[in-house]
Parts: structure tokens; C-alpha cells; sequence
């Protein structure tokens, strides 16, 4: 992992913790064991203050995790010798971690697949891109290192369109429109996101969206990513002041539906097919559970 420093002054570690899912002891550890290098330089001690310009180089000490295949429930909805389209489940993690080595869609992915690319991390298998665990719909899965470099490439110059349906907390005004800020990692719980004041260091974060339908207290909107942060959808809407309904962490305190996580759905992904260079679009239906959720909102119109 590398890192530029744009706007130094900070201590080497808390730099660190803001930008990186690292605590302030696994930095330690990292820099015990000079896998930190400040300027190509090693033995940097924690309270050193970073720079603006200064080049950070971390080797991550990877995790000896035994990946299991397992004979997991996916919904392949389809399939070349290429890469494969998963309409992920809502409560399912993506990959490893946290502890929990099984359950996973990588899990699952390894019994389903005889091959799977092998890029990055070994905990991941085939995965190009990540959903959140409570977050359900369509997910891109490589079946060789080729077709993973090809997406991967499509996913950073943004000529993969995402599209996803969510209900969110309140009435829209607006029938459409852009929500562009910073998003950052939140600095009371590095687990979470939250926007920031663009002083260098965050990362532009951009979503367009669009109200598919009113109701008395909800709108159901679609959003379409421009870019793809963590936790970008639910930072936004939480940031316009329309949380996501369902969402444990950035959405309402008190939830009048009894639900497992937040009503947002990956609806539709647009690719260019890797080997065969055509546009292909898959698209999915909303879950039983946001249905539900939804018919009870027209019987109550």
C-alpha cells in the first residue's frame, strides 16, 4: 500500500489511522517490524510528523486465514468461461474478516467455480468489486486474472455503470440531481465513513440520483455511482438528510419497519465483456424484503 502525504503536519500514526483501516497498535507493530517506510526510509518512529509530499510505503503483515470452499446458497444469474454475474443476498459478507472465516461469498465462490482469477488478496478469489454485507444485487466475479484486469481497469476509469435502488427516510423535494463532496474515514469510528471539508487528503466522492416514487414519509430513489468510496450511497444520503431506511449506522435511531440492514439494492451493471470488448447490461429484481417493505407503503397511501 503507498501512500502521498498532501496536507502533512500530523503525526505519522494518527495520519495513518485516518487514512488507512489501521488502529494506532497495528501501526506500531508495522513500524517494529519496519514493514512502514517513510520516504524509503525505515526505524521512523509513530510521533513523527508527516510532510506534505512525503511518500508512505506499508507492507501489510497478511493474516493466515485457511479459505474454505463451501456449498453456500448464490444466485448465479450469469456465467462464462470469462466471469460471472451474482445477485449477492442481503446478510451475506463478502469476504473474510472480523474473525470470520466461513459464511462468506468467497466461500461460496470457491465450491461454485472451478476457476477463479487470483489478483490481490488470496481471501478474495475472483472478487473485482465489494457490496456491503447488508447490501444486496448484482456483483462482478472474474474467472481468470485477465478478465479481473479488465474490469478492475473499467471500474477506475469509470466506464462501469452502477446503478442501485434504495428507500430513504423522508420526501425528496428534487426529482433529480448530484451530490458531490468529500468522503473521509470517520474520525469516531474508523470502521465507518463520513463526509469531509476536501482539504487535499479525502477523496472526491460523486452520486447522481433520481426519485422513482413518493410516498408519505419515504421516496424510493434510484442512484447511479460516478465514483465508488466506502459506504458511498449511505454517506450521501445521510449527508442530504434522507438516511437510508434499515441502516444501522448512518440511518435513524428509531426504524418503523423490522428490518435486517438498509433497504439498497445493486439493481443494474453495465461491462464491457473482457474478451469479447461488447457492452453487456445485467439487471435484477428488488428482494422479497424490500417488496414487502414497499407494498406496505402503497397500502397505506
Amino acid at each position: 500500500m503507498k501512500l502521498t502525504v498532501r496536507d502533512g503536519g500530523e503525526r505519522l500514526d494518527i495520519y495513518l489511522t485516518k487514512e488507512t483501516e489501521l488502529t494506532r497498535s497495528q501501526i506500531k507493530q508495522l513500524l517494529d517490524k519496519d514493514k512502514i517506510l517513510l520516504n524509503g526510509e525505515v526505524g521512523v518512529k509513530s510521533g513523527k510528523a508527516v510532510k506534505a509530499g512525503d511518500e508512505i510505503e506499508i507492507e501489510l503483515i497478511q493474516e493466515e486465514i485457511d479459505l474454505i470452499p463451501q456449498n453456500l446458497k448464490i444466485n448465479i444469474i450469469y456465467e462464462d468461461d470469462d466471469l460471472a454475474i451474482i445477485n449477492k443476498a442481503q446478510g451475506m459478507s463478502v469476504h473474510p474478516g472480523g474473525g470470520a472465516n466461513t459464511g462468506t461469498l468467497a466461500n461460496a465462490l470457491l465450491y461454485h467455480f472451478q476457476n477463479l482469477s487470483s489478483v490481490g488478496d488470496i481471501t478474495r478469489p475472483g472478487i473485482v468489486h465489494r457490496l456491503d454485507k447488508d447490501t444486496s444485487g448484482v456483483m462482478l466475479v472474474a474467472k481468470n486474472d485477465k478478465a479481473h484486469l479488465s474490469l478492475s481497469k473499467q471500474i477506475a476509469e469509470r466506464t462501469v455503470e452502477k446503478i442501485y435502488v434504495a428507500l430513504v427516510e423522508g420526501v425528496l423535494k428534487s426529482d433529480s440531481g448530484e451530490i458531490k463532496t468529500f468522503i473521509t474515514r470517520s474520525t469516531k469510528n474508523r470502521k465507518l465513513m463520513m463526509v469531509g471539508c476536501g482539504n487535499g487528503t479525502e477523496r472526491e466522492a460523486i452520486t447522481n440520483f433520481k426519485v422513482l416514487k413518493r410516498f408519505e414519509q419515504n421516496t424510493l430513489v434510484e442512484f447511479k455511482l460516478i465514483t465508488g468510496r466506502t459506504h458511498q450511497i449511505r454517506v450521501h444520503s445521510k449527508h442530504i438528510g434522507h438516511p437510508v431506511v434499515g441502516d444501522p449506522h448512518y440511518g435513524f435511531k428509531k426504524q418503523k419497519f423490522s428490518l435486517m440492514g438498509q433497504l439498497l439494492h445493486a439493481k443494474k451493471i453495465t461491462i464491457t465483456h473482457p474478451k469479447t470488448n461488447k457492452q453487456m447490461t445485467f439487471e435484477t429484481d428488488l428482494p422479497e424484503h424490500f417488496e414487502n417493505v414497499l407494498s406496505v407503503l402503497k397500502e397505506n397511501e
